[in-house]
Parts: structure tokens; C-alpha cells; sequence
């Protein structure tokens, strides 16, 4: 991933995603990666406010919109009402981190 921290681990039927949230953007879209204390992030701003798990959900969307995966594949695993979460995304590994790997590019 050109030297940065990768942002996700694979699993036998997807990977999961670590993701920093911003809610209320100007604009919803995957910024890139970045360094955190815990490792790689993906860094991810929506316009959605954080409320009532609407910037949960709309980090759900754009990460379904972006592997091509209905959105129930894409479960929140921690971080609810943290700007830091988890995220699995459930498909076929190879594609999905093939995915992945261009965020670093960004």
C-alpha cells in the first residue's frame, strides 16, 4: 500500500475495515488513508449528523457504493458512537482488498 498502514485485515469471506468517520462534511466521500495510534484508518467524511445512527449508516452506504456489495453486507462491528470504527464487509476477499488498496493512492 505504498508504505502506509494498511486499513484493513482480510477474513475467509471479507475484510474488515478500520475506518475515522467525520459526520456533518461538506461532502460524503473516502478521503485516504491515515495513521492512528491503533494503526491504518480509513479516513471517510458524510454529511450525515451523528445522530440516531445516521452518520453510522451513511458510512455503511459509501462503503457498500464503493466495494459494490448490497449494503447488508456491511456491518458495523464497534465504534457506534466513536468517530473511530469497525467495519466488516462481507464478499470476496480478493476483490474487496483490491479495493481497498487503491485508498492509499487517494
Amino acid at each position: 500500500m505504498g508504505g502506509a498502514l494498511p486499513c484493513y485485515r482480510i477474513e475467509d469471506d471479507g475484510i474488515t475495515v478500520q475506518v475515522r468517520a467525520s459526520p456533518k462534511a461538506s461532502r460524503t466521500a473516502i478521503l485516504g488513508t491515515m495513521e492512528t495510534a491503533d494503526g491504518g484508518a480509513l479516513k471517510v467524511a458524510v454529511t450525515a449528523v451523528p445522530d440516531k445512527g445516521k452518520a453510522n449508516a451513511a458510512v455503511a452506504s459509501l462503503l457498500a457504493k464503493t466495494f459494490g456489495v448490497p449494503k447488508s453486507n456491511v456491518v458495523l462491528v464497534s465504534g457506534g458512537k466513536d468517530r473511530r470504527k469497525v467495519v466488516r464487509v462481507t464478499g470476496d476477499p480478493v476483490k474487496l482488498s483490491a479495493i481497498a488498496d487503491q485508498w492509499s493512492l487517494i
